[in-house]
């Protein structure tokens, strides 16, 4: 059966607005301090710095792309503190980056930095989401569970990209992250799901067969075991508010 997995880009880009829609900004920071590489590529391949509807802050088309740079950059930086980066590290970066900009003499090269500066920031939070792992393989493990939660995840198959012994990975897997594999392939879907439920406007169906749960139902009763509340409960209370 051919999955329904959502098009970002396309949502992002649904209405032209004045200002970046508010929710899809949120979104971004989000995967970032999730550590999710490879969504945050690929909406970097559209650069943020460059797209229809960026406040004009200045006059001045370098001055602006600068002051831009160094919202975002800032923001980046406290959104990952919230994931638990420490404070002088996240700060740190930014002062880098944000003086690196500072440096450059066009539009195109701040705008080149971008993709850059928000690359290094998800390695380091998703280095720091795997601080407890102790070894190589239940590293790489974790990393292919969490690029291919919209795809059916087996044993078999996480085994084949570690090239260990499927009983001998769920063993050592057990062992180092505190889980089995199929309750945090599960628990990764899950917390993918509620980032949905909070920062888009996905319908429940949609973020259910996006993350390959066999149904809506089965989705929602997992859900609710892991948060609490049902999928609809938790939008309710939880839309677009953000802490920053």
């Amino acid at each position: 059966m051919k999955k329904n997995i959502i098009n970002y880009r396309e949502y992002v880009q649904r209405d032209v607005m004045v200002h970046a829609e508010y929710n899809a900004e949120l979104e971004f920071y989000s995967h970032i301090r999730d550590g999710n590489i490879n969504k945050v590529r690929e909406l970097c391949t559209e650069s943020l710095m460059t797209k229809e509807g960026l406040g004009v802050l200045s006059a001045d088309k370098l001055r602006n792309i600068k002051y831009h740079f160094t919202i975002t950059t800032a923001i980046v930086a406290r959104y990952c503190i919230e994931g638990g980066m420490e404070h002088s590290v996240a700060y740190s970066l930014s002062d880098y980056y944000i003086r690196r900009a500072d440096e450059l003499k066009t539009v195109e090269e701040v705008t080149d930095l971008h993709p850059i500066m928000c690359e290094d920031y998800t390695k380091r939070m998703r280095a720091l989401r795997k601080r407890k792992i102790c070894s190589k393989p239940v590293a790489v493990c974790m990393d292919y569970i969490c690029d291919n939660l919209h795809n059916d995840i087996s044993l078999e198959s996480i085994a084949e990209v570690a090239k260990l012994n499927p009983c001998y990975l769920s063993r050592i897997f057990k062992k180092e992250a505190g889980v089995g594999v199929k309750q945090y392939i599960q628990a990764k879907r899950i917390e993918t799901a509620a980032n949905m439920l909070v920062y888009t406007d996905y319908s429940i169906a949609d973020i259910s067969t996006t993350l390959a749960f066999a149904d809506q139902s089965y989705f929602g009763q997992i859900f609710k075991k892991h948060m609490g509340v049902t999928p609809r409960e938790y939008r309710r209370i939880n839309f677009r508010k953000s802490g920053l």
